[in-house]
């Protein structure tokens, strides 16, 4: 095993595929003093994911790990929050006589000389330099590794990475390939990297050649990692950027020779004039295991007489989602989301002169229009959609043309973009006054004007011109829309469409805009002045189609923030609105969910509710800078032959094994209630006789995110159930994992995960306990890997299945599932 710590220097976090990542595992100190730790997950099942830490010691003696040293290599980048990813790699180890399996030729090539028994034909002055294969190319002189005759690659694969990369340097040809040959001169398959045309071929030769490979531009970030694999008849190549999310690039009915055949795999470069340069490999068969993927919160340098040091500590995702502000409504979230050039919530407080911009385009502020005297427009008291919990502005005009509108200049952005791409535009209005404005937008030279208004009949209707001549009116069905109510409506220029509150209203034809840039809401030209309320006004322009439909959803935003919608759904839906990609689910339960409409909290603190009210698991990947969540079924009856790994209590090596018995996680007592329903109490009677009454950790009532009173009953009853008495369990289960034989399967447990301890000493309960995966802490040495995992009794998750030999027994397993 080795580590393996990689920083993104100058990379976005937030913007992996951008990352170029630099190899630091020289820096790494791994000796028996000093060890990389890493802590994941939570402490138990009842307790919150804390955000995954790592503590790393580095040397720092070339100071190149100095924030502020302009002569490091790595300035000026070394900073806080700089990316890091932090990985374990493993080979395997061929095993009795050849052909081995090709996953077995593993080489980190760290003893700087090629080995004489894994790469016995060497040639052209290949060799080992700072633990990386370095293969020169020199003109006219090919170079290369080349191993022997003893691997299979036929239900096998091979990896390697690229260290460094070629230079064209005036060369008229240059390629660097990655081959399994046959017996057959000429007859082999692998990878291409033509250095001058600056692509990655997937090939397959006979004679030499391929006629129609699989060319890709190559991406030194996205094909930082190069495998051929083969299985099942089919022969794959594949590229990955960090040697474990693989992309195939090419596959293929396997060539009849990889199935009768041993290969030589040989790692090859050559150039034909220019300067000669090398190119250097790494890892070659190693099997990569993601640990954490995160940023680095300081960069400390200490000294100890000369000598120089710096000890960091990692933080993943969690860190950055926790210091994220609150969110706005889930109406504003939407809204921004769907990136307008123009938005204006007119949610600022009572004592507002002026309502500003959030789009981050800068667009100027709406400020107030006095229209001869008096009138009011008083912000922060009306009601703005319901599920915002916000207030808007009370237009109140003295008559249609005395009294207040709100004016602004969009600005230069705005108005070069509204000539060349399509509009669209949203708002909320509410009035009972018929032949008013609800706003307006033309150009500087009022050649181009749109209005939005209602007729004599409150009817929604469009006025435009293209010239600066009277306005043509356009109609429109929405009917009687100035009755009091709160509408919604959209409009999108490129398909002609009118939506009112979520549904479609047929539109004639309107002109289409250009150079807009002044905008009036709540009244035009000193006239038609709106008597009510107007809210959350955006508007966007796109270069191609943005349909309205789209749109028109963000009346749902409004009116219930989505509530119905399921918990896999939601969470994916706040994960967006953190910023990010999405989220990856696992499991198959996710029940409807109520609406977390008003702003106020972080979308970390959101998540949280969703995660609580469905019982479900949420944490940092350590693969990706993503969310994985786990619903709770998958941890409904553990199926031995599902289990991680099964370890016998002598082989955990360890003297730090605990059963708990204790309160830590009694509850018999839950008052429970959703938002906008009944508050309902679950008890167990014989818990609270026993025991006295236990509730949740903070006590008072639990809020559950659910739809129904019924549904917060299963979920209270679901707690008790599982906690009114709990069964002892291991908490702690500590395993010198790297000398153990399933090993890897150690390594690729994570939180959800269950194992089995079997054999357990005489004065235990039962000889075996299986136990759920909820964190884990581990320490990494050479040669030594120990990891503690945090666990919880995998039986709590036990549920009622009809006439099973285990989960059917009566007064034991019958708890229905939830």
């Amino acid at each position: 095993m080795g580590i393996l710590v990689e920083m993104g220097w100058g990379g976005l976090v937030q913007a992996p595929d951008t990352i170029t990542w630099t190899d630091i595992t020289d820096y790494v100190d791994q000796s028996s003093s000093r060890a990389v730790t890493i802590t994941r997950g939570a402490s138990d099942e009842l307790s919150d994911t804390q955000p995954g830490t790592a503590v790393l010691h580095l040397d720092n003696q070339d100071g190149h790990l100095t924030p502020g040293n302009s002569a490091s290599l790595f300035s000026p980048f070394v900073r806080r929050n700089a990316p890091i990813r932090i990985s374990v790699t493993t080979f395997e180890e061929p095993s009795g006589s050849a052909p081995w399996p090709l996953a077995q030729l593993g080489d980190d090539f760290n003893d700087n000389q090629a080995s004489a028994t894994l790469w016995p034909s060497n040639y052209g002055g290949a060799t080992e330099v700072g633990g990386k294969a370095r293969i020169p190319l020199t003109p006219g002189t090919p170079a290369g590794y080349k191993s022997a005759r003893d691997w299979d690659l036929e239900d096998s694969k091979f990896t390697i990475k690229f260290a460094s990369l070629p230079a064209v340097g005036g060369s008229s040809a240059a390629e660097v390939t990655v081959m399994a040959n046959s017996t057959t001169n000429g007859t082999r398959v692998g990878w291409v990297y033509d250095v001058d045309a600056g692509t990655l071929r997937a090939e397959n030769q006979v004679g030499g050649t391929d006629g129609s490979p699989t060319i890709l531009t190559f991406a030194p970030i996205a094909h930082l990692w190069l495998r051929i694999r083969e299985t099942a008849g089919t022969l794959y190549w594949e590229t990955a950027g960090d040697g474990y999310n693989w992309t195939v690039r090419r596959s293929m009915a396997t060539p009849a020779w990889i199935e009768s055949q041993s290969v030589i795999v040989e790692l090859a470069g050559s150039r034909t004039g220019g300067t000669g340069d090398y190119v250097e490999f790494d890892l070659a068969g190693a099997t990569v295991w993601p640990r954490l993927y995160g940023t680095v919160n300081e960069f400390p340098v200490s000294w100890d007489g000369l000598a120089s040091t710096v000890t960091i500590s990692a933080t993943d995702l969690f860190k950055r989602l926790g210091r994220m502000p609150p969110l706005r409504s889930c109406l504003a979230e939407e809204i921004v989301l769907d990136e307008p050039i123009a938005y204006y919530p007119l949610t600022e407080p009572s004592d507002s002169t002026s309502a500003g911009d959030l789009s981050g385009i800068t667009a100027g502020p709406l400020a107030i229009t006095q229209v001869l005297t008096g009138g009011t427009i008083e912000f922060a008291s009306a009601d703005a959609p319901p599920a915002t919990g916000d207030q808007i502005p009370l237009f109140t005009p003295v008559a249609a043309s005395q009294g207040k509108y709100l004016t602004a200049d969009l600005g230069a952005t705005f108005e070069s973009r509204s000539s060349t791409e399509w509009h669209h535009f949203e708002c909320w209005f509410r009035t009972s006054t018929v032949s008013r404005v609800i706003f307006a937008l033309t150009s500087t030279d009022r050649d181009f004007q749109l209005i939005f208004a209602l007729d004599g009949s409150g009817v929604l209707q469009l006025e435009c011109t293209q010239d600066g001549n009277p306005v043509t009116v356009v109609g429109t069905t929405s009917g009687n829309v100035a009755n009091g109510a709160l509408h919604h409506l959209v409009y999108d220029e490129q398909a002609q469409d009118i939506w009112l509150d979520g549904a479609l209203s047929t539109v004639g034809a309107v002109d289409f805009m250009f150079r807009l840039r002044q905008l009036s809401v709540g009244g035009y030209d000193n006239g038609r002045l709106w008597n009510g309320s107007i809210g959350h006004l955006a508007i966007y322009t796109t270069p191609s189609a943005m349909l309205g439909t789209a749109l028109a959803e963000h009346y749902t935003a409004g009116t219930t923030a989505f509530s119905g919608e399921t918990a896999d759904d939601r969470i994916q839906r706040l994960v967006r609105y953190a910023g990010l990609d999405g989220a990856t689910i696992y499991g198959s339960t996710h029940d409807p969910v109520a609406g977390q409409g008003p702003g106020g909290q972080s979308a970390l603190a959101r998540m949280r509710e969703v995660e609580q009210t469905e019982a479900a698991k949420l944490f940092a990947a350590r693969d990706w800078y993503g969310i994985d969540y786990t619903s709770r079924d998958l941890r409904y009856n553990p199926s031995p032959g599902a289990e991680a790994f099964t370890i016998e209590y002598a082989d955990l090596e360890t003297s730090e094994v605990q059963l708990k018995d204790d309160d830590q996680k009694l509850i018999n007592k839950v008052d429970a209630a959703r938002p906008g329903g009944a508050t309902q109490r679950v008890v167990a009677d014989s818990s609270i006789l026993a025991f006295g009454p236990y509730e949740p950790s903070g006590g008072g009532s639990v809020s559950f995110l659910k739809t129904t009173d019924n549904a917060v009953l299963d979920a209270a009853s679901w707690m008790v159930f599982r906690y009114a008495d709990p069964d002892p369990e291991l908490r702690e289960v500590p395993i010198e994992a790297y000398s153990h034989p399933e090993y890897l399967s150690i390594l690729g447990a994570d939180m959800g995960n269950y194992f089995s301890v079997t054999d357990l000493p005489s004065q235990a309960p039962a000889s075996s306990m299986r136990v759920t995966v909820e964190g884990y802490t581990e320490t990494i040495q050479n040669n030594r890997h120990k990891i503690t995992f945090h666990t919880s009794r995998s039986a709590t998750d036990s549920v009622w299945v009809l006439d099973d030999a285990t989960y059917s027994a009566l007064g034991a397993t019958t708890r229905l599932a939830y």
